[in-house]
């Protein structure tokens, strides 16, 4: 298929600069595959879509405060780096911004404090990498001071800033790594959490550190020439156990958001047919590119919010839902103003 395909035209004034509070008071739009019908409800209203014994995965990684501001140790010019995947200790590539930084050029940043107790870290500017990026170095284990040293960078196309910065954070966030939220995610309460298990619903975590892909367009004309950007991912033990029971049983395995679904079939796709054994525990890289003809092995339904054109997320849900209902399930969004991208409304895909 052509990149073009999954492209479409969305006014400014619907992208989401803001999230709603409470969390669950976005709307969410119900698509049902089997009837075509589509549905226009709020989040808190989840659960008449769900039924005992739904298991519900979700994605527990947690933002790290990525963004880096500093400079130049010869020039004092600005520079502004978003770390977007750790390779070794002190090793990580970065998308960088900054007038004429060269291979060997020298960054300083200072973190928060005063006198001799705010850190100063220095980072020595590499190679390009795949995707614009540049590998880093830093001259010592940068990670542990981020609290100190970095911000929790917001997707471009948001704006305005954010005065809680848990709020781009799931409540469950747990293992630091990623460098945007699961969104899907954010629109889960603690309160909703526990009447869902009230009525039967169970819950499943992984990690899917999310990196430079989700905000990352396909560039290329055709989709099999892109080349998707590997992150790291766990199912642990005690998932896959969980998961297969359920599909054991018969009982629906909902993915909250595409990082939940790539991680689920990445730990699927080395199993045989037929195996009683869907999903086995994995942990290491994913690079798995979902896109229209995917088959897949676990996931019977997803919650995921309403994503860029022309991104491989869009690709995915168009790959679950099939694209001409997702096609019109998007021009639905459009016509009735719901609220689009990272703190935009969700989608129960069922």
């Amino acid at each position: 298929m052509r990149t073009a395909d999954f492209d479409y035209q969305l006014p400014s004034r619907l992208i989401a600069q803001t999230p709603l509070e409470p969390r669950d008071a976005s709307r969410l739009m119900v698509l049902s595959r089997e009837t075509e019908a589509i549905a226009h409800r709020r989040f808190d209203e989840i659960g008449e879509y769900l039924r005992g014994g739904d298991l519900l995965v979700c994605n527990d990684s947690r933002v790290i405060r990525a963004r880096l501001l500093g400079r130049k140790v010869r020039t004092g010019g600005k520079v502004e780096l978003l770390l977007t995947a750790k390779r070794q200790d002190n090793l990580w590539e970065a998308l960088l911004r900054g007038r004429r930084v060269r291979v060997g050029g020298q960054v300083e940043f200072r973190g928060t404090g005063t006198g001799d107790s705010a850190p100063i870290v220095q980072a020595e500017i590499l190679e390009p990498v795949a995707g614009g990026a540049r590998m880093v170095r830093f001259d010592c284990e940068v990670e542990p001071l981020l609290e100190e040293l970095g911000s929790v960078p917001l997707p471009p196309y948001i704006h305005e800033s954010l005065e809680d910065a848990e709020r781009y954070q799931t409540i469950y966030a747990l293992r630091e790594g990623s460098v945007a939220a699961p969104t899907a995610g954010l629109h889960f309460t603690p309160e909703l959490m526990l009447d869902l298990e009230m009525s039967g619903v169970e819950f499943a975590f992984l990690t899917l550190h999310i990196s430079l892909d989700t905000f990352r367009p396909v560039r290329e004309e055709r989709l099999e020439e892109h080349q998707m950007y590997s992150e790291y991912c766990q199912v642990t033990s005690e998932t896959a156990h969980v998961v297969n029971q359920a599909k054991a049983e018969g009982r629906r395995v909902v993915a909250v958001g595409t990082t939940a679904v790539r991680a689920l079939e990445t730990a699927a796709k080395r199993v045989s047919h037929g195996d009683a054994q869907v999903v086995e525990p994995y942990e290491g890289r994913t690079g798995l590119f979902i896109r229209p003809g995917q088959r897949f092995r676990v996931v019977d339904a997803l919650i995921t919010n309403f994503h860029l054109p022309r991104s491989t997320l869009l690709m995915l849900v168009s790959a679950f839902a099939g694209k001409e209902l997702l096609d019109r399930a998007y021009q639905q969004a459009i016509e009735h103003e719901y609220r689009f991208y990272s703190f935009g409304d969700a989608m129960l895909i069922l």
